[in-house]
């Protein structure tokens, strides 16, 4: 799909989909306009990586890009999220790049609200192959480390760790999806061939929130 010249905003987790996601949309011709994360109602971490914002903000200015902030609970996250759509599109904004796969009700989500504020939705990864887009992440160059791990559903040994080569494979020895599609974990995007220089962090404490292991990673 050809994005030459559309200006777009990305739907942004800080994580490694919506990173590919819009890596893609660029080397197709789309021109980024800012990066959308959602945020808690307290604006105290993003919604649904648990990232802080002042961390959040060090990638936005690694990547040159401003950013919409939005902050909500799982009630109004919508309303918020179809606000800051049409705020992007007053903008100039023309569609919305997502970084889901091959979740239906996702796809169909991010359409609806996109219709909503009068953008088209880009999902630049859809239907690929989970284990060969991670792949594809390692490879153009991309670093990040996993931030965020589902505690049900896998172990916590992963948290921290880089997410190379090494770890996909040892993800897929233990029967473990890579891309993490059903929440186990969740990762931070620290370089890559987008980024002018590498984020400059440093580890914190590990922070629980609900099922979840959140690491959190502050700026040096």
């Amino acid at each position: 799909m050809s994005l030459q010249g559309a200006l777009l905003l990305a739907s942004w987790s800080g994580g490694k989909d919506s990173c590919l996601a819009l890596w893609r949309a660029v080397q197709t011709g789309g021109r980024p306009q800012a990066l959308l994360t959602m945020l808690d109602e307290d604006g105290a971490r993003s919604r649904s990586h648990g990232v802080r914002p002042e961390v959040l903000a060090l990638q936005a200015r690694a990547l040159g890009l401003p950013q919409r902030l939005g902050r909500a609970s799982w009630d109004d996250y919508r309303r918020v999220f179809v606000e800051q759509l049409r705020l992007a599109a007053a903008e100039g904004a023309q569609a919305a790049v997502f970084g889901d796969i091959d979740l239906d009700a996702h796809r169909e989500w991010e359409e609806q609200v996109c219709a909503e504020a009068g953008l088209r939705a880009v999902l630049p990864l859809w239907q690929q192959s989970r284990a060969g887009l991670v792949r594809e992440f390692v490879d153009a160059g991309f670093v990040a480390r996993i931030v965020m791990v589902n505690a049900a559903l896998v172990a916590d040994k992963w948290l921290g760790r880089v997410f190379d080569r090494g770890l996909i494979d040892e993800m897929l020895a233990e029967g473990i999806d890579p891309c993490g599609e059903a929440g186990e974990f969740h990762t931070l995007v620290v370089d890559g061939p987008l980024f002018v220089h590498p984020l400059a962090l440093r580890d914190g404490a590990v922070a629980r929130i609900g099922d979840y292991r959140a690491l959190d990673l502050l700026p040096a």
